[in-house]
């Protein structure tokens, strides 16, 4: 009898994980609601950037004894996107998918955990937002850091660069963001 309630305990629980592990890899249904949680991240890294001087990449020293090399601006330095970019997916583990209207869903961010009444699902959603990150940098952070050291990418103005510029993944119509839905679009699949 013991064995028995066991087998159907595995079974159930290999149920609701299973269960659990197709409505996370859905919840990315809305791909500009996605991306634009990246890009509020992004832009908070934006505006917390504090002043920095040029980089003195002059350490060479000629025969006369003269420093040798280049100074090179912060704003348009391979640095300051490295700096703005690595780590930013694992910030987004502190976001999770709010779903108060069943045809809204919105990517907030977590301050305390303990508020979160399903953590397991929440946790399960961070993490797939995270995992979504890393898959809209790995296919933008080319055209996205020419994009920052050029100064296209400001404060207020991420989410459109980010989200309807690069990926598509967002439409604009009078001022509000809509989902783009092209299902032509084979980086849209990937992501």
């Amino acid at each position: 009898m013991e064995e028995s309630y066991s087998v159907v305990v595995k079974m159930a629980l290999l149920l609701v994980s299973t269960l659990a592990f197709f409505s996370v890899v859905s919840c990315i249904d809305d791909k500009c609601a996605a991306c634009n949680a990246v890009a509020e991240e992004l832009e908070r890294g934006l505006s917390n950037e504090k002043p920095r001087n040029h980089l003195d990449m002059r350490h060479r020293l000629d025969s006369k004894g003269q420093r040798r090399g280049k100074v090179i601006d912060y704003r348009v330095s391979e640095l300051r996107v490295v700096e703005l970019l690595d780590g930013l997916c694992e910030k987004m583990q502190d976001y999770t998918l709010n779903k108060e209207e069943p045809t809204r869903q919105e990517w907030i961010k977590v301050t305390n955990w303990d508020n979160i009444t399903n953590k397991q699902e929440a946790r399960a959603y961070s993490k797939d937002i995270s995992t979504y990150c890393g898959r809209l940098l790995e296919e933008t952070e080319d055209e996205l850091a020419e994009l920052i050291k050029k100064g296209s990418v400001k404060v207020g103005d991420v989410s459109q660069v980010l989200c309807q510029d690069l990926t598509k993944h967002c439409g604009r119509t009078s001022g509000s963001y809509e989902g783009y839905d092209d299902q032509d679009d084979e980086s849209d699949a990937e992501l």
